[in-house]
């Protein structure tokens, strides 16, 4: 299958995932804070949708979720053997119990099949096991005829980009260059992991993020960003500056899609307002405050 003419390195494109917590809807705001950099790097890559939103350099991904990791390896190096191997594949129930439950995978390669197809057809991309539920729906996810045309857009932009699994610190200490940017979306500090996250992040990581940074304050550009609450707001006093913005979470809540409760039980299909704070060490124009409405 052959690349697209279109130059994705200088092209905007979705995530390969769905990723709870991501920050499809905040992209364009994100984008505003990101200074010229010839190194990119981001410590929690996550869903990636910074990453695929703006201009490619040479850069750096990393995520402790194993599982994700090889995924994004796979799409970079064996897309056209992952796309082969999900041609023809239909989101049902039945396929995401066969995946979750029986598929046994006897390689890398059939670990990224099932992964890929699990996030795509799960609820808000959700991995963790007991809370993996089947979440897809023709009016708002991406249909499985399209899942190789998207993939392969992801394979060119993923293209010489260095992908490990690294302690987030590790990444971080290789890093002391000012030619470098880093993007660090950590897990929120008041997130309810149990639901959400496979790997937990301890308030000791959180702490330990605070510092590292802290002792790279003056050698490279970061851009942090976090939920606003007091708690991040003090852990960060240090910090050179701070600015509160807004948009959509993209997390849903999975006791719903557990529970099936319906509109009249409160259950709502909007997403929810959250504030979230941007921590950066540079000189930026601040954007006018943007709310992003779905």
């Amino acid at each position: 299958m052959k690349d697209t003419l279109i130059n994705l390195d200088k092209t905007p494109i979705n995530s390969p995932f769905r990723y709870a917590g991501g920050k499809f809807y905040a992209r364009k705001i994100i984008g505003s804070y990101i200074p010229e950099h010839k190194y990119y790097v981001e410590p929690f890559v996550g869903g990636g949708s910074i990453f695929f939103y703006k201009d490619k350099v040479s850069s750096w991904i990393n995520d402790s979720d194993q599982e994700l990791i090889n995924c994004y390896k796979v799409i970079r190096d064996d897309v056209e053997e992952l796309i082969y191997a999900l041609k023809g594949e239909n989101a049902t129930k039945e396929r995401h119990h066969y995946y979750k439950n029986e598929f046994n995978p006897k390689s890398k390669f059939e670990s990224a099949v099932r992964y890929y197809y699990l996030n795509r057809t799960s609820y808000s991309g959700i991995m963790k096991h007991e809370n993996c539920y089947f979440g897809y729906g023709d009016k708002y996810s991406m249909r499985p005829e399209n899942w190789g045309r998207q993939l392969m857009k992801n394979h060119t932009k993923l293209k010489n980009v260095k992908i490990t699994s690294w302690d987030f610190e590790k990444v971080i200490n290789k890093m002391n260059s000012k030619d470098a940017f880093l993007f660090v979306d950590p897990p929120y500090y008041n997130a309810d992991q149990n639901k959400f996250y496979k790997n937990f992040f301890a308030l000791d990581d959180h702490a330990r993020l605070s510092e590292v940074l802290k002792k790279y304050s003056n050698k490279m550009n970061f851009l942090l960003t976090y939920d606003n609450s007091p708690e991040v707001k003090e852990m960060y006093s240090w910090a050179k500056k701070m600015d509160a913005q807004e948009w959509n979470y993209t997390i849903s809540r999975t006791d719903d899609q557990k529970n099936k409760l319906k509109l009249k039980d409160g259950f709502s299909k909007k997403r929810k307002k959250g504030k979230e704070i941007f921590i950066f060490n540079y000189k930026v124009s601040i954007p006018k405050q943007l709310e992003i409405n779905i």
